[in-house]
């Protein structure tokens, strides 16, 4: 039977061998935390959209 030894105490190489068998991957969870943005703030990419589009154009009316 192995004595134990504190993490701490083990080697560098030691120590970087048990991280790597502790390590997981996230699969296909993204572990970024993500919110729904404020509807109050203001966003450039939904003006820039408004500004761009085609329906915007004023309308003109002349009478003949």
């Amino acid at each position: 039977m192995e004595n134990y030894i504190p993490f701490e105490k083990l080697s560098k190489k030691k120590q970087r061998e048990l991280n790597a068998k502790r390590r997981n991957t996230w699969g296909s969870i993204s572990p970024i935390t993500r919110k729904p943005n404020p509807p109050k703030a203001y966003n450039r990419r939904k003006a820039l959209k408004w500004n761009d589009d085609s329906s915007s154009v004023p309308f003109a009316f002349f009478l003949f």
